[in-house]
């Protein structure tokens, strides 16, 4: 703009000049000044966000199109919250009504002690006493009391989606007892346990939530905490006891006692929680502008279960995408008109064990610096329910320090418990999390990368996340902020160079630091400065590896060790991924929303295409001569060749062999492969078969398992993997889908299992199917193969691909097993029935035009508070 007049008066000398050199006056032709250069005017101010609904009068408005998608419009953010929590409800009540009792340590008081209960008969299909210690476990963390604690506290905004969230929950309880909605098919409609709840009760809830990645892998090793050498772990009856309740206090008792001498080290992330996400920058795309992959593999069933919904408030917020069911009124993984992201589960670890050193004679007090400071024995008590109308009351002493609770060492951990030296407790970042709404909320809200990352500066609520983002500007960016303890330089150090701690952590799977200096403490979470973040314009991609390997051409290192490994071997997935970063493109070396689709979809194995070739031509020069696995077993691998020989080169419903490749997946190991890796080349090595007959072997396992389990070895793989729900009752459904893709162990991308649990955790049954035996073990097969296949629980949910035009965002999506966990719902099987046919995505309706061209509901509803 200082340069408009400068311009004007050079145009106006240069016409005076021309015409002042001209020998005909009648000739002179004067050029008339440019016009002047009007400033375009400023875009009007966003109006300031409404937080709470006026005079308490909440009203929202849900109107749901194809698939059931809700797509949810209010005035204020607290009504935003209230619409959805109505629509939650409707699709997920008993996930929500058992989440709830659940972080409020209630499931004993409705449930009885153990985990697993039969609906249709109420007796408990596990004896594990499971209810009791994640009851014990949540007031040992103090879910609730932080919760009743911070509520008043927190930001306008959190308080507003919580308190909003809870009167939706609530109007449906109310609209489902007055019959103004039909009541589904449900076995919680009605039930005690499901009950109005306040804002509190979801925070407590988000809490719970929290823990998952850290502490809540502790409660059983919390619950036999305690200092003596006896049971003083045992709960207590407070209530005088009938012989109803003697009988089963004692077999709580008895059957405490047996797991107490069977406690093992927990196994992080036991759920195997994984996934897969990508933001392309303008170097990489073809019209310049951003393209996000989104693909989380998180449980199909649960309270980690993915619901798909639109959220808008006119002029201020817009934002599509999927969430965890339970949270109120934002995105976790999503778009709006600017910009997109998605998440994968993080390898950073989000809390820390620590050791303490007692002082002498005295179990109940820690030294720190030298200092003597408590352990804190406080009572606790939980009512549970022994059936028959009888319930007892058990008081269980917890012990905890200023920063965390106290946990039991293993047996098998010796000399490594609490005894007259040593004890431990564990300390967690993500405890009291209260920037969980405020961070995603402020992700969706941004309107530009400054924006984004400020969500990531001001607050540390991502929990375990890996972030990947893209936006219309092309921008990529990666952060891992999820929540790690904040550790000093001496401690990060000593991590990396200390044997015995490095061995610890060899041996636990997690960090053990000394708890008598305060040095190795932690008081918050690592600071956006030094969490590991990349901006590029050409990519940025997870596929669970550490950080490190975000783009190669631009590793992330000098990162605390409590991230991640640094210059670590790559996994198969891992490898697919940049594999088809590379050659997904198109002929012009850059993507389309289409090919990034094709990419998210292909099913493609990468070990097959590092090894097959190899593989096959050894099963070439083996010929009909057995293999010898063992003493007792020696198989003919030439059926097994004959078959791979046919496979198709990727896991689809058709392919032959699919199976058994897979289960020589489960078989394989890198040391199988004889160039070892190299740091300098993570996505190439390590590689090339090896020769010396051990990949025969595995490849006679895999053969040998499927047919001694009643399976062809040339079965396609959609006949052998399936999805098949469970009904109210814990029944099977009868509803299979032949189901296509691929797994970890085979190097998929978009990949499922198996787990007969999925990752619920949940009260809700489930239907399983007998194990397939392994021929060498004897055991269930590592791959969980089932008798009736591979019984698909867990892998991709919510998927999408988000790319932007100059209009907007453009964006295909699918939440693979449907919106809604009501069997008499439409949309219980609809996008499940669309996966299993097409293998593909969905439009995704984020103009109001597309919601108008799909309606098929428009409700209002409305609460004076």
């Amino acid at each position: 703009m200082t340069r408009k007049y400068p311009l004007i008066l050079a145009g106006i000398l240069t016409s005076l000049t021309l015409s002042g050199c001209s020998d005909d006056k009648d000739d002179v032709a004067v050029t008339p000044p440019p016009p002047p250069v009007v400033p375009e005017p400023e875009p009007e101010p966003k109006p300031e966000l409404v937080v709470f609904a006026p005079e308490g009068a909440l009203e929202a408005r849900i109107r749901r199109t194809e698939f059931g998608v809700p797509h949810i419009t209010a005035d204020n953010l607290e009504s935003l919250a209230f619409g959805s929590g109505y629509a939650q409800a409707t699709d997920h009540l008993c996930l929500l009504a058992d989440g709830f009792i659940k972080a409020n340590s209630e499931r004993s008081k409705y449930f009885g002690p153990h985990k697993r209960i039969d609906y249709a008969t109420g007796l408990p299909l596990v004896e594990d006493n499971q209810n009791l210690i994640n009851d014990f476990g949540h007031l040992a963390l103090g879910v609730r009391a932080s919760a009743e604690a911070k509520f008043d506290a927190l930001p306008d905004r959190s308080r507003a989606m919580l308190n909003g969230f809870a009167q939706g929950y609530n109007l449906y309880l109310t609209d489902l007892a007055s019959g103004a909605i039909e009541t589904p098919n449900l076995p919680c409609a009605g039930q005690p346990w499901v009950k109005p709840v306040e804002g509190v009760d979801l925070l407590t809830y988000l809490f719970s939530i929290a823990h998952l990645p850290g502490s809540a892998n502790f409660f059983d090793l919390i619950f036999f905490a305690n200092p003596g050498d006896g049971n003083e772990y045992l709960p207590v009856p407070v209530t005088p006891m009938t012989a109803a309740t003697t009988a089963q206090y004692q077999d709580l008792t008895a059957r405490a006692q047996r797991q107490a001498a069977q406690l093992t080290t927990p196994v992080l992330n036991e759920r195997d929680l994984g996934s897969n996400g990508w933001g392309l920058g303008a170097d990489v795309t073809e019209n310049g502008k951003g393209i996000v992959l989104g693909n989380p593999h998180f449980p199909h069933t649960g309270q980690l279960r993915f619901w798909q919904s639109h959220l808008t408030i006119p002029d201020q917020m817009d934002v599509m995408g999927g969430s965890l069911v339970g949270m109120p009124g934002a995105i976790n993984i999503g778009f709006n008109e600017h910009l997109a992201w998605t998440h994968t589960f993080s390898t950073a670890e989000h809390f820390v064990l620590y050791q303490l050193a007692l002082a002498e004679g005295d179990r109940m007090t820690y030294l720190l610096d030298g200092e003597p400071m408590p352990i804190t024995a406080t009572p606790h008590q939980i009512e549970v329910n022994v059936g028959g109308g009888q319930t007892m009351v058990l008081e269980k002493t917890l012990y905890t320090t200023a920063k965390g609770p106290m946990v039991e060492a293993p047996p098998q951990a010796a000399p490594f418990t609490w005894n007259d030296n040593v004890a431990f407790f564990v300390q967690d970042a993500n405890t009291a999390n209260v920037d969980v709404l405020e961070h995603w909320l402020s992700m969706n809200l941004a309107t530009d990368l400054e924006s984004f990352q400020q969500a990531f500066r001001d607050y540390d609520g991502v929990i375990f996340n890996n972030t990947m983002y893209a936006d219309a500007e092309g921008n990529a960016f990666y952060i891992d902020d999820s929540t790690v303890p904040h550790l000093s330089e001496t401690a990060k150090v000593a991590l990396t160079s200390d044997r015995v701690l490095i061995t610890l952590k060899e041996q636990a799977g997690f960090t053990i630091l000394p708890g008598y200096d305060s040095t190795y403490g932690f008081d918050g979470a690592v600071p956006y400065e030094e969490a590991p973040k990349l901006l590029r314009s050409d990519f940025v991609q997870n596929s669970n590896n550490s950080f490190w390997s975000t783009n190669p051409a631009a590793p992330i290192e000098g990162i605390s060790p409590l991230y991640g490994p640094e210059r670590g071997e790559q996994s198969l997935r891992t490898r697919m991924a940049l594999t088809l970063m590379s050659d997904a493109r198109g002929d012009d070396d850059k993507f389309n929303r289409d090919e990034v689709e094709a990419a998210l979809l292909n099913n493609r194995a990468y070990l097959a295409e590092l090894v097959l070739d190899d593989l096959l031509s050894q099963c070439e020069a083996q010929g009909t001569t057995p293999v010898v696995v063992n003493e007792s077993l020696s198989v003919n691998v030439a059926p097994a060749c004959a078959a791979l020989a046919q496979w198709n080169g990727a896991q689809n419903l058709d392919s032959v062999a699919g199976a058994l490749l897979r289960e020589f997946g489960y078989q394989f190991n890198s040391g199988l492969l004889s160039v070892p890796f190299d740091y300098t080349d993570p996505m190439n090595t390590p590689n090339t078969l090896v020769t010396d007959g051990r990949a025969l072997v595995a490849l006679a396992v895999a053969s040998e398992n499927l047919t001694r389990n009643g399976f062809a070895l040339d079965a396609t793989l959609g006949s052998l993997q399936f999805v098949e729900k469970s009904l109210p009752d814990g029944s099977a459904s009868g509803a299979r889908f032949p189901w296509s893709g691929a797994n970890n162990f085979e190097g998929g991308f978009n990949v499922f299992s198996y787990s007969a649990s999925g990752g619920d955790d949940t009260l809700l049954p489930q239907h399983a199917y007998a194990p397939a035996i392994d021929v060498v073990t004897g055991a269930p097969m590592r791959s969980r193969l089932s008798t009736e296949g591979y019984h698909v629980r867990y892998g991709s949910s919510w998927m999408m691909v988000v790319g932007f035009e100059d209009d907007g965002p453009v964006a295909r999506g699918l939440l693979s097993y449907s919106e809604s966990n009501n069997p008499l719902s439409p949309h219980w099987n609809d996008q499940t029935r669309y996966y299993s046919e097409n293998t593909a995505l969905r439009p995704l309706r984020f103009t109001e035009d597309a919601i108008a061209e799909a309606l098929l509901s428009d409700q209002t509803i409305r609460h004076q508070q």
